[in-house]
């Protein structure tokens, strides 16, 4: 990968800067290269996917459902304040126009925007306007809940259960019934822990 060797050269002076010496401690030897490779599979990787390429082939000529409801998909994501990670679920809806998308795909889609340094409401967003933009769905939502780390940090004091963000774009601002639904869904279909 191409930004690995810049990561662990930045990894491996992170640990010299709070006084450990990879090269000392038997523990830390291969820090570097772990932390590299984790943070450009599972911290970074969304940068490099497209809600387009993802979104891009869908199923035409099918009867429409009223509404796309898929709930409970596990994603976890990197604050880009304290860069601590936090994990959670996504549910995700969508009113299709003629076009409809595997299950798999809207997972992809959650991984897309947040497999990357961002926040919890950004991505939430993210994850409902590209069904709109990219799928051409009339409206969509998603509802993110998620265990913040750096909320639950024994200095912050606000250890915290979940955090609950939601956007509805197009008509799915229109459809409290929907909304009803996708928030119902959020929860009964599983909590961050």
């Amino acid at each position: 990968m191409s930004g690995e060797p810049a990561l662990r050269a930045a990894v491996e002076a992170l640990l010299r800067a709070a006084g450990r010496d990879p090269e000392r401690d038997p523990d830390l030897a291969e820090t570097p290269r772990r932390v590299a490779r984790l943070w450009q599979t599972e911290f970074l990787a969304g940068y490099q996917m497209d809600p387009a390429v993802i979104l891009g082939d869908p199923v035409v000529g099918e009867a429409d459902p009223d509404v796309v409801v898929v709930g409970g998909l596990r994603f976890h994501s990197m604050c880009p304040h304290h860069l601590l990670p936090y994990r959670g679920v996504a549910h995700v809806a969508y009113l299709p126009d003629g076009k409809l998308v595997g299950f798999g795909r809207l997972a992809e889609l959650v991984d897309c925007f947040t497999k990357r340094l961002t926040l919890q409401e950004r991505a939430t967003h993210q994850i409902a306007d590209a069904l709109c933009r990219h799928l051409g769905a009339r409206g969509a939502g998603c509802v993110i809940e998620a265990e913040q780390l750096c909320l639950a940090l024994p200095d912050e004091k606000h250890d915290q259960s979940g955090v609950v963000t939601s956007a509805f774009v197009g008509e799915m601002r229109e459809r409290p019934d929907i909304k009803a639904r996708l928030l119902e869904a959020a929860k009964l279909g599983g909590r961050a822990r």
